[in-house]
């Protein structure tokens, strides 16, 4: 019989090495002043999920970060807020550098700095680690989703709280990868709205894993896990912008995590499906829980929310609007400037 001929060009796939996670982590080191908002950012988590501490989480930041400076600039606004807030709110950054697409689209920083298709990934890797380090020596602890499985190696020592997407938590290396990350890690309930999904990734982060990985080196080597405890789910809602914020649905969660042997610690997206895709009703998403979390319901440990400078998203082009998302549309400073001050309040 003819031997079938592949016809795809091997030469067409090209590789470009990257620096070294230790590289990058001697060029850009850990501060002091990071090392301790990291660190208390991470205990203040781990308190809230275990009920060791009655304060409200926020994560509130850029749907995408596509331009560190305007990043910055947020951030400066939103350390003071942290601070003034924190007898009643824990308040983290929203860092996102990537970014899970259903088909094509851009990816975020790090796989994609410049906007223009030239996937300059040393540069975004450089880019992201830098900002991290600006952000926490201000002392507001970050949070950041984890969608690369390569490049946590790169921050992951500057991130408080870790956030696994709709679509990648059913995947086995995401869910290994979570179980050795030194970070309490949230896991969000599929595109469709079932919970079972991040069920089963909670119980496989909490185990131990060993997988194929990276050292700080570079070097292709088997990484062995420890485990997770400090697991969490993220209701962000279901299919056709299908809320399960509401009484009913966090009742049904915290049942279906009481049956798996998880802890009932649930943080609400108040973006995405549960605000109908419309930013300008994550303020009332984010009021309502905190409604239901005074009336009794403490498996509600806090809200995230997509907020940036400038309220709405706009296209990726040569004249882009500074603070304005370039992904999904967020909420205005004004607007979460006032909603924290709301939220702060209300406790």
């Amino acid at each position: 019989m003819d031997k079938i001929a592949d016809k795809r060009d091997e030469s067409a796939v090209t590789r470009t090495v990257l620096p070294a996670p230790a590289v990058l982590r001697e060029e850009f080191p850990v501060s002091a002043a990071s090392y301790q908002t990291v660190a208390q950012g991470r205990v203040a988590i781990q308190r809230l999920l275990n009920r060791q501490d009655s304060r409200f989480l926020v994560v509130t930041g850029p749907c995408s970060i596509h331009d560190p400076e305007a990043a910055l600039d947020y951030a400066r606004r939103l350390a003071p807020l942290a601070a003034q807030y924190s007898d009643k709110l824990v308040i983290l950054m929203r860092t996102y550098f990537e970014k899970p697409r259903t088909t094509v689209g851009w990816r975020g920083l790090i796989n994609d700095p410049h906007l223009d298709g030239t996937y300059d990934m040393s540069e975004g890797l450089r880019r992201a680690r830098k900002l991290l380090v600006e952000i926490t020596e201000l002392g507001l602890p970050v949070a950041t989703e984890l969608l690369d499985t390569a490049t946590p190696d790169y921050f992951a020592d500057l991130i408080s709280f870790g956030s696994i997407g709709a679509r990648t938590t059913e995947s086995q290396p995401h869910r290994a990868m979570a179980s050795g990350m030194p970070m309490p890690v949230g896991f969000k309930n599929g595109t469709d709205g079932e919970l079972q999904i991040a069920l089963d990734a909670m119980q496989s982060a909490q185990s131990k894993h060993s997988y194929l990985g990276f050292d700080e080196d570079g070097r292709c080597c088997v990484v062995r896990t420890p485990g997770n405890p400090d697991v969490c789910l993220v209701l962000r809602g279901g299919k056709k912008s299908q809320p399960n914020y509401d009484r009913v649905s966090v009742a049904r969660a915290v049942a279906c995590l009481d049956k798996a042997g998880l802890p009932p610690g649930i943080v609400v997206d108040a973006s995405h499906a549960n605000s109908g895709y419309d930013p300008e009703r994550q303020p009332f998403v984010a009021e309502k829980i905190g409604r239901q979390r005074l009336e009794g319901d403490k498996s509600l440990l806090g809200v995230m929310i997509e907020s940036n400078l400038v309220g709405g998203k706009q296209s990726i082009s040569k004249e882009m609007v500074y603070g304005k998302s370039v992904t999904d549309a967020c909420l205005g400073w004004d607007e979460t400037e006032a909603l924290l001050a709301r939220l702060h309040a209300m406790f």
